[in-house]
């Protein structure tokens, strides 16, 4: 009889109405229509494509049907795609009306159906194709048995066209396996522009043929051929993703210095400069009136644009303190001479040489807000990076390059290399509610890109750096600037977060390699318990100064394994404000279920610490957390009157600065419960 109501509860299941509400989609698509019923997977599922592709289209329909696979284990026979209408019964068909062209202002839109027999892609270019079969992966449904995916009218395109990631290869290098796993995931969530960080103090990282002790002075043997370079190029063009190279100038320059100090700005008769090895702002920076500057830059250019096939060059130009050029002579002559006031119009008159070497290759020069003066040309593009960490008001230099007609792209609020949560980068808007903007100055905000800047991280670190908040920014920039929900945002992160793991990121699997390193390969589950509740110090408050760590520092401590968001923290703030909203018995033990897992956890991190020296510096706050947690059941379960001395004493403590850099995530709410 049990196998008849199994059998007869199956259907009841498959034929179940999803919501919208059910759905993990992200970024989260303009229109969604969920109709009745379902499309059941089978191993017979096929992909045909018609129209007039890019190739690239195969390559991208043929991972889906591996990565559908990989999820399903239905061993789908269709193996791989290759030409145009090869299955014309295909169950998934892909039209596309011509070749997408990688770049900014690309058709991206389109429509996906999905009916109880078949499913149909339509979109404008391969590009826009691309996006509807990372949605469809994303509306992946499961019974106990099978797996489907749920009837639906989708009708997509971005909100903005600029839609990206940096990445910093100059103070730790990130080899080519970590630039391309980043690709993969950045294409999943619809960005499409990879900025790559190519030159700083800290390193020199792309090979110059011409100029070979570039990479042998200044690279510490850590940088990338021309022929890598025109690889991960290839592979981000596949995947429909635009690379811009950045080489700084003329601040950051100490590694370019190191090889060329001729064309420094430093008065000595013997100049020297050495690539840098701590974080911070350096003072090296290139002499803007040496001609030999001039001639040593177009050369680089011109073996370096030919790699980069896309239109736009970013020059750096940020942070240039202007010490070397006040303290030579030889400078403050030629300014005097050509009639320039101040250290930021000799810069301009820099950038301004730097237009005819890039236009040469029909690129667009592009650079940190810094370049932005009255005299600057208006072909450049501005990226606006400064906020209140930096005493200016954030966003203030996008909407002024707007309106002073420059095109200009957001970085401000999506540094994700301050580990500030998810929050803060998902409610950043390039254009925020009430701006005053024309249409026209509109069109000039391109859109965003996340910054994930290396004196921190290293290729074991970094994905955790990146993911899964970038996905918060890449909805930000494709999504109805009205999809701000956070309740809605952290559900479906939990299901995008492992889901990127299928693409080879090591955000959650490396994290247990930190912690076996920590614990010296006993048991993590308390130390994996800690770091759910413990977050890395935020903006640059773990290496103030640069003075702590070093490029050749060891990143594999519990800091680096503790991530921006702690997994634990929302999950106990939410059941801390049901609890303070209704004391029944379920929301307190939702509480309380904490409090004993964080002194269980801290005995047990106390027996850990008898054989694992790395855990010693994390004694201290753990054995805060645990004091007051039960403190906090004494007055939950029995009662009992604490005195506030005693636990406003315990919270205090909390913001001393820890040895091991990190911050406990749940103080917030832990002071909700104190206050009762």
């Amino acid at each position: 009889m049990k196998y008849i109501l199994i059998l007869l509860f199956i259907p009841f299941l498959s034929n179940a109405q999803i919501k919208e509400e059910h759905l993990d989609l992200m970024p989260w698509p303009q229109n969604i229509d969920l109709k009745e019923g379902n499309f059941a997977l089978s191993k017979s599922f096929k992909v045909n494509i018609t129209g007039n592709p890019n190739p690239r289209i195969f390559i991208g329909a043929t991972n889906f049907l591996r990565r559908l696979d990989g999820r399903t284990g239905l061993f789908l026979e269709q193996a791989f795609i290759t030409k145009n209408n090869e299955v014309p019964d295909a169950e998934l068909q892909i039209n596309c009306v011509r070749n997408g062209k990688v770049g900014l202002n690309e058709d991206e839109s389109y429509q996906l159906e999905i009916q109880s027999n078949k499913i149909m892609i339509n979109a404008t270019t391969d590009l826009g194709a691309l996006h509807a079969l990372e949605t469809l992966l994303q509306m992946l449904q499961n019974t106990s048995i099978s797996f489907y995916f749920p009837t639906a009218i989708i009708t997509d395109s971005p909100r903005f066209t600029w839609r990206g990631l940096m990445i910093d290869a100059a103070r730790h290098f990130q080899p080519v396996d970590v630039i391309k796993r980043n690709l993969d995931a950045m294409a999943s969530m619809k960005m499409n522009v990879f900025h790559w960080h190519l030159a700083d103090d800290q390193g020199w990282r792309i090979e110059i043929k011409k100029y070979p002790k570039l990479t042998e002075l200044a690279s510490d043997g850590y940088f990338y051929t021309q022929e890598e370079i025109k690889s991960i190029v290839k592979y981000a063009g596949q995947r429909g993703i635009l690379v811009i190279p950045e080489i700084d100038v003329p601040g950051h320059a100490s590694a370019l210095l190191s090889a060329f100090p001729e064309i420094g700005s430093k008065v000595s008769n013997e100049v020297t400069y050495t690539v840098g090895r701590r974080s911070g702002i350096y003072t090296p920076t290139l002499d803007p009136t040496n001609p030999k500057t001039y001639q040593l830059l177009s050369e680089i250019f011109d073996e370096v644009c030919p790699l980069f096939p896309g239109n736009y060059f970013h020059i750096g130009g940020d942070e240039n303190q202007g010490k070397e050029w006040d303290a030579n002579p030889k400078i403050q002559e030629f300014k005097k001479k050509n009639g320039l006031a101040s250290n930021h119009e000799l810069q301009t008159y820099f950038t301004m040489k730097l237009i005819p070497m890039l236009k040469k290759h029909n690129k667009e020069l592009m650079g940190w807000e810094e370049i932005m003066t009255k005299n600057m040309s208006k072909e450049a593009i501005i990226h606006s990076w400064k906020g209140l960490n930096e005493s200016v008001s954030p966003g203030g230099s996008l909407i002024a390059a707007a309106k002073n007609g420059y095109k200009t792209v957001l970085s401000n609020g999506y540094y994700i290399d301050l580990m500030l949560g998810i929050q803060s980068h998902y409610l950043n808007d390039p254009i925020p509610k009430n701006t005053i903007l024309t249409a026209q100055e509109k069109a000039r905000i391109l859109g965003g890109e996340a910054t994930m800047w290396s004196e921190l991280v290293t290729p074991l670190n970094i994905d955790s750096r990146i993911w899964p908040r970038t996905a918060a920014v890449a909805e930000r920039l494709w999504s109805n600037e009205n999809v701000t929900d956070l309740n809605s945002l952290h559900k479906r992160l939990k299901t995008i977060s492992f889901r990127l793991e299928e693409l080879g990121i090591m955000h959650l699997r490396n994290k247990e390699v930190i912690l076996r390193n920590i614990c010296n390969n006993q048991d993590s589950k308390a130390l994996r318990d800690f770091s759910n509740v413990c977050e890395p110090l935020k903006v640059y408050k773990r290496n103030g100064g640069g003075k702590k760590y070093f490029m050749f520092s060891p990143l594999t401590l519990f800091a680096d394994a503790c991530t921006a968001d702690a997994f634990d923290a929302y999950d106990f703030d939410i059941a801390v404000n049901n609890y303070l909203e209704n004391k029944n018995i379920e929301n307190q033990t939702l509480v309380t279920n904490f409090f004993r897992k964080w002194i269980a956890m801290d005995a047990d991190l106390i027996s850990l610490s008898a054989n694992a020296p790395l855990i010693q510096p994390l004694l201290p706050l753990s054995k805060n957390l645990k004091d007051i947690s039960e403190r906090l059941l004494l007055v939950i379960e029995n009662k009992k009157i604490v005195n506030p001395d005693v636990l406003n004493g315990l919270l205090e403590q909390f913001n001393s600065r820890s040895p091991a850099d990190v911050e406990v995530a749940v103080l917030a709410s832990l002071k909700k419960l104190s206050q009762e």
